[in-house]
């Protein structure tokens, strides 16, 4: 494995073969998709840290969803990178639905874990909110609030690891990134799904309170063909929740997609 430095991004790049790009989500980074590297045998597999999260600094540029995106079309394109099967987690599904509508060349497939369509208003207003208290106040409490949150009951009580990750992952960010992040999710606008023509699998937790199942349903009936798979009693971070169940459909889905 290496280090990519391209642009303000940190990007690990691993593995030969055909291209997996795996794009985190809010207060996530590169190490959200560990468990599911197993999988990924025979793949080039490329995690970006997003520009303000993990190991990429935020920096000025183009602002919102959009930036994020365009950051990431622009690192795999300096990344000798023409055509990938994108993996989406929270957020990073965003930026994967956007991609795959604007630039359908580049996009191969897509597995998108806890898919969102767009945050509704209340969660709109929330964001904003927790982006004050990121800046104000440091990670503590939302690292608390959220690992207690988004990870299921019966994940917590198999394995506490799950909640632990989950916190550890949020601590490690840095507030003024994850209040940017929280920002650009507040004001974002779902993608143009009537764009989006690539194989797609939508893997739902069955106790997902930020995706819940109903909104993959809902985006299920907007893009084309769009298969939806659901994990019983997992939350919103399905990678490290139910990581063998999780592995087994991003491996099904990039192996039935020739590139």
């Amino acid at each position: 494995m290496t280090d990519l430095r391209l642009g303000s991004m940190v990007v690990e790049d691993a593995g030969e073969g055909p291209p997996v790009v795996m794009v985190h989500g809010l207060g996530g980074s590169s190490n959200s998709f560990q468990p599911l590297m197993s999988a990924l045998a025979g793949f080039r597999v490329l995690r970006p840290d997003l520009p303000g999260a993990g190991r990429s600094a935020l920096r000025p540029g183009r602002p919102g969803l959009d930036g994020l995106a365009a950051a990431v079309r622009d690192g795999l394109r300096a990344a000798g990178v023409t055509r990938a099967h994108f993996v989406g987690h929270s957020m990073g599904t965003l930026i994967c639905q956007y991609l795959a509508a604007e630039t359908p060349a580049l996009v191969g497939s897509l597995t998108l874990f806890g898919a969102i369509l767009e945050p509704p208003a209340a969660a709109r207003q929330a964001l904003k909110e927790r982006a004050a208290a990121a800046r104000s106040a440091g990670m503590a409490a939302i690292a608390e609030a959220i690992s207690t949150g988004s990870v299921s009951a019966e994940s917590r009580a198999a394995n506490p690891v799950t909640a632990a990750f989950v916190r550890e992952s949020l601590l490690q960010q840095d507030p003024s990134g994850y209040a940017a992040h929280c920002e650009a999710l507040s004001a974002a606008t779902a993608a143009a799904h009537a764009a989006i023509r690539c194989p797609t699998l939508l893997v739902a937790g069955e106790a997902d309170p930020v995706a819940p199942v109903e909104m993959a349903r809902r985006l299920k009936d907007r893009i084309a063909g769009a298969d939806l798979e659901i994990l019983p009693g997992v939350g919103h971070w399905m990678m490290v929740e139910a990581p063998q169940r999780a592995a087994e459909k991003l491996r099904a889905q990039v192996e039935a997609t020739a590139l």
